[in-house]
């Protein structure tokens, strides 16, 4: 499949918002409100979704027009068009695509390759997706997907689950950054870099004796092991000093 590889799965969706208004505002200003009222790091709801490697949430305006194609390497009729003011100006132009709805984006990379390993993240984003907003406002998931066409439908998790596959698109040429382990071997993974860097640097110039006794105080604190603590917490972006 196009959106596997590597032990991980990466997901696409885009959900057209309706053409409308809420007061004044229009719903896909009023959706990109809410995204940006939503909080990062472990306070985000991403960070409670199990097995979220990365995910972000924006609202596409529309598709950008980067430069007309180039055909002919001596001479392009479009380039001689462009000479010209006005009409024959345009003609030499060519037609660029325009969105019909802006869409609410949703972009993740999750552990797990197979349809079913798909069907439980969509359900636990259901399930689990629950903030805070800087607001002090506390939401569920239908407060950012309220205003996209057709979800009014929606009532339950699997109707989600049916929602979201047919907003989905294929991540083609997918390419997954990480190891394909699962989050939390790779939260612990990252939790035993930042500690045995830490005793490293507070153990330089002690004799061997009192690093071995060290090490093994320090094998105790952090459990290789134990995948559950100490460790990383989902969403946490920076390196504890205690």
């Amino acid at each position: 499949m196009a959106n596997t590889g590597g032990g991980a799965q990466a997901l696409t969706i885009l959900s057209p918002i309706k053409n409308g208004y809420l007061g004044e505002t229009t719903f896909a200003d009023e959706t990109f409100k809410r995204c940006m009222n939503i909080r990062i790091h472990e306070e985000s709801p991403l960070a409670k979704i199990p097995d979220t490697y990365l995910a972000r949430l924006y609202v596409l305006n529309d598709v950008l027009y980067e430069s007309k194609p180039a055909n002919d390497t001596i001479l392009n009729l479009n380039d001689l068009f462009s000479l010209f003011k006005g009409k024959y100006r345009l003609r030499g132009l060519p037609k660029t695509d325009k969105l019909k709805s802006r869409y609410l984006v949703f972009s993740s990379n999750f552990h797990g390759e197979s349809d079913e390993d798909l069907d439980r993240y969509l359900k636990n984003l259901y399930l689990h997706w629950d903030y805070t907003d800087y607001y002090g406002k506390r939401h569920d998931i239908h407060h950012i997907w309220r205003h996209c066409v057709a979800y009014d439908k929606v009532k339950s998790a699997d109707d989600f689950v049916s929602y979201m596959r047919k907003c989905a698109l294929d991540t083609s040429l997918f390419f997954n950054g990480s190891n394909g382990d699962s989050l939390k071997e790779q939260l612990k993974a990252l939790y035993l870099k930042q500690e045995l860097s830490r005793f490293a640097i507070n153990h330089q110039g002690k004799s061997a004796g009192e690093i071995q006794t060290a090490w093994h105080a320090f094998i105790d604190r952090v459990r290789p092991t134990d995948l559950e603590a100490p460790s990383w917490k989902p969403g946490q972006s920076t390196v504890r000093t205690s």
